[in-house]
């Protein structure tokens, strides 16, 4: 299984970078950090689990906006956002994009 993700900020119309992200995965009652990081330049994180190394499950990709934001000198009304998705094919590659603006956001599962 591999996950990427990829930030794009909807008011410059570009990527979004330095964004804290956090994959985890539901582990019984709760769910389990499996790696954190930021995104690149391009607003991208690729390999958030290598391929081949994850399981199939409920996952969680939380990305720290509200530091974003303050980074940014901007406010947004989101301090963060948590996008959960289910893995039934672990073998296969898993992009979650995110489409940032102060207001709002949206996701999508990606190629």
């Amino acid at each position: 299984m591999s996950i990427s993700t990829h930030v794009l900020d909807l008011v410059k119309g570009g990527p979004a970078s330095g964004v804290p992200v956090r994959l985890e995965r539901h582990d019984g009652e709760a769910f389990v950090t499996l790696v954190e990081g930021a995104t690149d330049d391009d607003g991208r994180i690729g390999g958030l689990v290598p391929k081949g190394s994850g399981k199939a499950g409920v996952h969680r990709i939380r990305f720290d906006t509200g530091a974003w934001f303050e980074s940014q000198g901007t406010r947004g009304f989101y301090p963060y956002v948590e996008v959960v998705f289910e893995v039934v094919e672990p073998e296969a590659h898993h992009h979650v994009p995110l489409l940032l603006g102060p207001y709002g956001y949206s996701t999508y599962r990606g190629s």
